[in-house]
């Protein structure tokens, strides 16, 4: 039996997309406005983290303390994050408390409170994000990256600055609230145990009279740096590599998530056997594809020590120009069977369901059923991978690294 996917796109723009997981007694939604850090101010970095923190500070008819404690009562395990592009609400919760949780976040997006004698404290909280990821130089040298990666303002990380976040004032957040929290290009995905036409009915009369906005537009600067260094008193040394790859939407999408899951999927793949076990460089190491709508890049990632540093640089560039090449029928037997693994688990999990479908919706404009994405895996190819290989070489490559040394490119590698 085919599981159905249902979708209904609202006349301002807004689209609901749900696929019933009836077997489970949980159910999830990912709510999505297109709110996220590349509409920030250049001069108010941080301000939509700061907005998603008070939009949550109280909404409709609950001040912050009742916006809690209904959704105590309710079970909902729910959360709230700002991306390049989204700022998305969500959660789980049990299937009857559905249909309240979902009223509740409808008024987060459209009827917050952003209450002015709270600003102080959610700034601080905002600034306590910043300042945990000083703390964390692996995460500091990954967020250089994505900036060396994708300029401004796609490659911006979404908790801000200090500076833009002591910058925003009260009118700054009702501002970018009213520019961006909007239902056109917003998404609103559920998973899990629902009635579909009570769920319609009920989305429509929460949401079918908001009324559609225009944006900002971005404006694009691309990075000119192809190497920068983070100077770090530091005995480590933290190593980010880019180069560019297809994005998600791209036909050639999963040869390319096969090729970079051969590279870093597993203590199988080829980083982790070559450059930490069988070498011993570092004590940690991997590779991920990550994708914008029109764009998308490897990002890699290995932590070692100060004086093994330039030497693990050259062996991940190694590995990295090694993969063009091609890759072996084991490596892909073994990707392969990882990849269902995570299929299955995706299947259990109303909470993993929810945000996949937002995201195919964002990306490609529908939604894969499991069972599609398992044909896909299915007929991954040696063959269709090296010709991917052969026709996007790991190549451009980008180099961040945080530490007491700078390091240098290899002569030779672009």
């Amino acid at each position: 039996m085919i599981q159905p996917i249902y979708t209904h796109q609202f006349e301002n723009g807004l689209v609901l997309v749900a696929e019933p997981m009836d077997w489970l007694e949980s159910a999830a939604f990912s709510l999505l406005v297109v709110a996220g850090c590349c509409r920030d101010p250049a001069d108010r970095l941080g301000l939509a983290n700061l907005t998603c923190e008070m939009a949550q500070r109280g909404c409709g008819s609950r001040d912050s303390r009742q916006f809690v404690s209904d959704l105590e009562l309710l079970g909902a395990d729910t959360s709230a994050s700002v991306s390049t592009v989204h700022c998305s609400y969500g959660g789980a919760m049990p299937a009857e408390s559905l249909l309240e949780t979902l009223a509740i976040y409808v008024d987060v997006v459209r009827r917050p409170h952003l209450p002015p004698e709270q600003l102080e404290d959610a700034r601080l909280v905002c600034i306590q994000e910043i300042r945990a990821i000083e703390d964390d130089l692996a995460q500091k040298a990954f967020q250089e990256l994505r900036r060396l990666q994708y300029g401004s303002p796609f490659g911006r990380s979404a908790p801000g600055t200090i500076e833009g976040l002591e910058s925003a004032r009260q009118d700054d957040l009702a501002r970018f609230f009213r520019d961006t929290y909007r239902p056109n290009g917003a998404i609103l995905s559920v998973a899990g145990k629902f009635d579909w036409p009570q769920l319609l009915d009920h989305a429509a009369s929460l949401l079918a009279d908001w009324t559609a906005g225009t944006a900002p537009v971005c404006e694009e600067t691309p990075a000119a740096e192809r190497v920068v260094h983070l100077p770090q008193d530091s005995s480590q040394t933290h190593i980010g590599i880019g180069y560019p790859s297809v994005p998600y939407a791209h036909p050639d999408y999963y040869e390319a998530r096969a090729a970079v899951g051969v590279l870093s999927d597993g203590m199988s793949s080829r980083l982790f056997t070559e450059v930490r076990e069988n070498r011993g460089l570092c004590y940690a190491v991997q590779a991920m594809c990550h994708s914008l709508r029109d764009r998308g890049s490897v990002l890699c990632y290995a932590g070692t020590t100060t004086e093994r540093a330039q030497e693990t640089l050259e062996v991940v560039l190694a590995e990295l120009i090694r993969l063009g090449r091609g890759v072996a029928q084991d490596e892909l037997d073994r990707l392969k069977a990882k990849l269902k693994s995570s299929l299955i688990m995706q299947q259990e999990s109303s909470t993993s369901r929810s945000n996949s479908i937002a995201a195919d919706w964002y990306h490609l404009g529908r939604v894969q059923t499991v069972d599609e994405v398992r044909a896909i895996i299915d007929g991954l190819s040696r063959d269709r991978i090296d010709a991917y290989l052969e026709s996007h070489p790991p190549r451009d490559f980008r180099l961040v690294t945080l530490g007491e040394r700078p390091l240098e490119l290899p002569v030779g590698i672009s």
